[in-house]
């Protein structure tokens, strides 16, 4: 299989490495990983064998996974500056239009270039998308009461989540928190371990604390969903509690197709391998 790995120079001097694969003459499908600060490497393993017929971009976005360590300034790591960074490598690539394939964050970033370029995107295809914050941190905050054996707090999501997040990461380490929203069993979660373990580029922290800055954890992407005009494809694990139920209103406000798998966390290919594959399938033939 045709495979280039490089670093590629946008905009400004940003550097971003991509894997590209597949053949040239394919649909072109960009991955675009969770984060802020996460790497396409998990993705590649999960998803690449399913993606064989396809010209697949795999890229780790700015400041994260692989590419290149950016200064801890707040500018740097913006959702415009990611989109922008996506626009810039399109055109570096020569593809008059793409697939947008969004994993979690990443689910917000494909969301926020369709909306700017419509005429760009052929497609969205959104597994487990985060697109409101405030209800996110919410999430944080219960699974950190029920890990102290608090459970029953009656909690409405915040104007701003910010705070609310600060409290539940103080009070639990936040890999257990982020653990008991993602992973449906223990199972599930050591086979994604596994999978990630002795890989370098997967946690950058400089990206999330610079979104921390930033307001990210004040973003409801709701109403921005309305001028969204590429109706995306949503894939849900009914057991995601960092998506699910929420982003059943991607696919309500946009128009989009929506498909739940039951008992599938963060990561379906791993909880639900052939559900998935035909639900991934079928997400890509629209």
């Amino acid at each position: 299989m045709r495979e280039e790995i490089d670093w590629v120079r946008l905009d400004g001097g940003v550097e971003v490495y991509l894997e590209d694969t597949g053949p040239l003459s394919a649909p072109a499908i960009l991955v675009l990983h969770g984060g802020p600060g996460g790497s396409s490497y998990v993705l590649r393993e999960g998803l690449g064998e399913w993606l064989e017929d396809y010209r697949v971009l795999y890229l780790d976005q700015r400041g994260g996974g692989r590419s290149p360590a950016l200064p801890e300034k707040p500018e740097f790591f913006t959702i415009d500056a990611l989109v922008d960074d996506l626009l810039a490598l399109r055109a570096h690539l020569g593809l008059s239009r793409w697939t947008l394939l969004g994993h979690g964050f990443g689910g917000l970033l494909a969301l926020e270039y369709a909306r700017r370029s419509p005429a760009t995107t052929q497609g969205l295809v959104l597994i487990n998308p985060w697109t409101n914050f405030p209800w996110l941190a919410t999430q944080l905050y219960r699974a950190s009461l029920a890990l102290r054996g608090l459970e029953g707090v009656e909690l409405e999501p915040p104007a701003d989540g910010t705070a609310l997040l600060r409290e539940a990461l103080a009070q639990v380490e936040p890999k257990l928190l982020f653990d008991a929203l993602l992973f449906p069993s223990q199972h599930s979660r050591l086979e994604y371990e596994w999978l990630a373990e002795g890989h370098p580029g997967l946690g950058a922290e400089t990206p999330g604390q610079m979104f921390v800055l930033n307001g990210l954890w004040r973003l409801d992407y709701t109403p921005y969903l309305l001028e969204v005009k590429i109706p995306p494809r949503v894939l849900l694990g009914s057991r995601d509690h960092s998506s699910y139920p929420e982003a059943q209103v991607v696919a309500d406000l946009t128009g989009g197709w929506l498909e739940v798998l039951e008992g599938a966390g963060h990561y379906p290919w791993i909880d639900q391998p052939e559900a998935f594959a035909e639900a991934l399938r079928r997400a890509l033939s629209l």
